[in-house]
């Protein structure tokens, strides 16, 4: 079978998708992306053929401000379907195309291979009271719905080319209108739980410090640190945190770019916005910013930690959660979908309000206070990951049985 997955940030979540099927010989898998992505990724099958694609500059337009994401989606639609005609003209004609749908990316797919099936990787649906105006602190605009109903325009229009499309979990699914819905499965990307596994004996130096699991260590995780994960809510909880827990250290991974909402004024970042707010009240000696770090360093971090905190917007489940949960941490989560949806309150985690941040130490106060006690929820998130949303066991097999099926109904042996 001839396999394209294409994704801007490629290979995002095709990652284990695309390394299964290059694994068998017996396909030939191809993967467009944007330049800048698959410059800094290493096929570790040595088998998927790349093609990038380079983004133009945005020339000054009088385009329409709100139109201007349709403007970026249809250029980022052109430059793949240049790249996907010079597969063609080489005789690679895919039997099924996987193409993450929200940036427009498989828009012009059909023009270059009208026979081939695509099936779409649809994210987010955005809606207003989902992520958008869910946080009194940023007021929801009128600007802001404009653009969500111009995003979700693409969206339909990458929906209408698609034959299938796949979304991580049921609360993404529901926010999809429900004719997108009948064509749409649910199907985690999948962690491996194999690897993700609780460590006691773990010890390594975080800063100048040395920790091991005799000490009290919170973590906290995101990509980039900003406030749809919660970190303005997270930095808040610290001054006291630290007052009660005189011996714990706080590690914190995340980049400081801007991932999904608002930058902050005045040119500064989230982190400098909130070491301006709480700052002085902080004990840098035990509170530790790492940036972004190697993924051998993350999954050590959590099996280091004692708690790990996870709060979001209403807006799509990180994988680091279920990855944190794979190693036996406990999570103290925000109290928000998707999160509800993978911990049940006291049996596998803590739920608490996004916004209460006393509520966020008094339960991280709890799990300090009682480790001993706590080990059954430790054992219950790892089942839950196990059992759930494991790569090899039940991700990987459903939605490698998905493409199978697709590519059959199109090209029948």
């Amino acid at each position: 079978m001839h396999l394209l997955f294409v994704h801007q940030n490629f290979p995002g979540q095709y990652r284990h998708l695309a390394a299964h099927f290059a694994r068998n010989r017996e396909h030939s898998v191809a993967a467009i992306g944007e330049a800048r992505s698959l410059t800094s990724w290493e096929d570790e099958t040595r088998a998927i053929r790349c093609f990038p694609y380079t983004m133009p500059p945005l020339a000054p337009s009088p385009v329409h401000r709100y139109l201007r994401g349709s403007e970026i989606a249809a250029q980022r639609a052109k430059q793949v379907r240049d790249v996907a005609i010079t597969l063609k003209r080489q005789g690679f004609i895919p039997d099924i195309i996987c193409a993450h749908a929200g940036w427009g990316e498989a828009l012009l797919l059909k023009d270059v291979f009208p026979d081939s099936p695509i099936l779409g990787f649809f994210e987010f649906y955005f809606r207003t009271g989902a992520d958008i105006g869910f946080d009194p602190a940023f007021p929801e605009r009128e600007i802001d719905a404009h653009r969500m109903r111009v995003k979700n325009s693409v969206i339909l229009k990458s929906f209408a080319q698609c034959d299938w499309g796949v979304t991580p979990t049921n609360w993404q699914y529901v926010q999809f209108p429900q004719c997108c819905r009948e064509r749409i499965s649910i199907i985690f990307d999948g962690i491996d739980t194999n690897m993700l596994i609780p460590n006691s004996q773990i010890r390594m130096r975080v800063n100048e410090t040395r920790l091991t699991r005799a000490n009290e260590v919170i973590t906290f995780v995101n990509r980039n640190l900003e406030p749809y994960r919660g970190f303005h809510i997270f930095m808040r909880c610290l001054p006291r945190l630290l007052r009660e827990r005189p011996q714990a250290h706080v590690v914190i991974i995340g980049a400081d770019g801007i991932g999904y909402g608002p930058p902050p004024q005045l040119g500064k970042t989230w982190r400098e916005v909130m070491l301006a707010e709480v700052g002085d009240a902080l004990d840098p000696s035990r509170v530790h910013f790492l940036g972004r770090v190697p993924y051998s360093k993350f999954v050590a971090l959590m099996q280091l930690s004692s708690v790990h905190v996870y709060l979001t917007y209403r807006f799509v489940l990180s994988w680091s959660m279920v990855e944190a949960m794979s190693c036996g941490c406990i999570i103290v989560g925000s109290a928000t979908a998707p999160v509800m949806e993978v911990i049940e309150d006291k049996e596998n985690g803590l739920l608490v309000d996004f916004f209460d941040d006393d509520g966020v130490v008094d339960a991280l106060n709890r799990v300090l206070d009682h480790p001993n006690r706590m080990q059954a929820m430790r054992i219950a998130a790892r089942r839950t990951s196990v059992e759930r949303y494991d790569l090899a066991t039940v991700c990987l097999p459903r939605h490698a049985e998905l493409i199978h099926r697709i590519a059959a109904r199109h090209h029948p042996s």
